[in-house]
């Protein structure tokens, strides 16, 4: 077991994993740093924030459901190719947008190219991982997904100094080209793991096709339970500076700091630490467990957010607990269709199940703003998020467990002994 630990294929696959997260890393700006952009797009459009808004959907709406056909893409022709051409779309993207004047400008740079390329980067990275670590997937498509949240980190506070400094023309350049360039070199050294690095030949032709995965119930199971997660952890995430602002809290100050700003810089951080440290849980204790684990405690944390929300400290600190409760299920469900339907069709079958994402971040704003408007109180929105979460924990203990043991294509056994160190 020493041996596998300290090869050169162990060293290979550590490599990967390091460069999937440069590569995530590089493009996750265009959709978290967006809202930096908004008040200098309306002014140089001349429009409204509702429709310069309608950028950042076309941006998410492009990454998520074109996710299926971007996936065979990669599984067709490699991830190399492919993945650099997002990087590159997307820094392209900001570049484009540099000069854009109008609406339609906007839409087709900054939400096209940008939309297209996050999309190619995040299901061939994730695609690649589940393949270079079969005994470790939670934990190393974790990894890649913080990346994608742990990118905007390093970038938002540059992006924003650039933009009163030097204008956002001179910052979408700046970045684009910078991000651009970091993103698609990073990409050209991903491959695919060869035989025998980490698997049989055998084992990694493997799996259902995609047809076969979209007829078995399994899918749709994940896919619904997919849906419930995203939609209640974006209900939170679209409307957390209105519900905040209804609880009388964006004057209050938390350890020196204003409460929303750091309650906002907490839970970027949860969200991403999140993601490898319940994906390296799963790993060991397996992935319906987790998900109970996991789901359960999101819930709990939401009830006791909205039980103390009127107390700034308690408001940001469960904020926190509430994102590591939640931001999870980009390493848990992953993991899981792979464990379930194999790995030879494994970016094009995830592309499916990431569309679920697609639904929620259409469902989660405009859902939770229905029911606050119907009765002008937020109660039964968190209600909903609670009964979301437990509903899927639920769902994962007394039904996926039992029905992924009858579906699995393959069955990997939980080993923590050869998980690569």
């Amino acid at each position: 077991m020493q041996a596998e630990t300290t090869s050169p294929a162990s060293g290979m696959r550590w490599l990967q994993l390091l460069l999937g997260l440069v590569v995530m890393m590089a493009i996750s700006s265009p959709q978290y740093v967006w809202t930096l952009f908004t008040e200098s797009f309306v002014k140089t459009t001349g429009s409204t924030l509702a429709w310069v808004q309608v950028t950042f959907t076309i941006l998410v709406v492009l990454q998520t459901w074109a996710a299926p056909g971007q996936g065979w893409l990669i599984d067709r022709f490699g991830p190399r190719l492919l993945v650099a051409l997002g990087a590159f779309l997307s820094g392209l993207g900001w570049v484009l947008a540099s000069h854009a004047s109008s609406l339609a400008a906007l839409y087709a740079t900054y939400g096209l190219f940008c939309g297209a390329g996050t999309g190619f980067v995040y299901i061939g990275v994730v695609g690649l991982m589940v393949r270079w670590f079969p005994q470790a997937r939670g934990f190393a498509v974790g990894v890649v997904a913080a990346g994608y949240g742990f990118g905007a980190l390093a970038t938002t506070y540059p992006v924003d100094t650039m933009i009163k400094e030097q204008g956002f023309r001179a910052t979408l350049l700046a970045f684009g080209l910078i991000l651009g360039a970091v993103g698609t070199v990073a990409a050209l050294f991903l491959r695919e793991p060869r035989v025998t690095e980490v698997r049989s030949a055998a084992e990694l032709k493997s799996g259902a096709t995609p047809g076969a995965m979209l007829r078995s119930p399994v899918f749709w199971l994940l896919f619904a339970m997919m849906t419930m997660m995203s939609t209640g952890g974006l209900m939170v995430v679209s409307n957390f500076k209105s519900f905040a602002s209804d609880f009388g809290l964006t004057k209050m100050v938390v350890f020196g700091t204003a409460a929303v700003p750091l309650a906002l810089s907490i839970d970027r951080i949860c969200n991403g630490l999140t993601r490898p440290f319940f994906g390296w849980v799963s790993d060991r204790v397996g992935r319906e467990n987790t998900m109970v684990l996991a789901f359960t405690g999101e819930a709990v944390a939401i009830a006791l957010w909205f039980a103390f929300r009127h107390d700034p400290t308690v408001f940001v600190l469960m904020s926190g607990v509430v994102f590591f409760g939640w931001g999870e299920i980009f390493s848990l469900f992953p993991s899981t269709l792979t464990d379930t339907f194999g790995e030879r069709y494994a970016t094009t079958n995830y592309g499916f199940l990431y569309m679920a994402q697609g639904i929620g971040s259409l469902l989660g704003g405009p859902l939770a703003a229905a029911l606050k408007g119907a009765v002008g109180s937020w109660v039964p929105v968190f209600a909903l998020i609670v009964a979301l979460d437990l509903v899927t924990a639920a769902l994962a203990l007394f039904v996926l467990k039992r029905m992924r043991s009858k579906a699995r294509v393959e069955t990997p056994a939980v080993r923590p002994a050869a998980v690569p160190a």
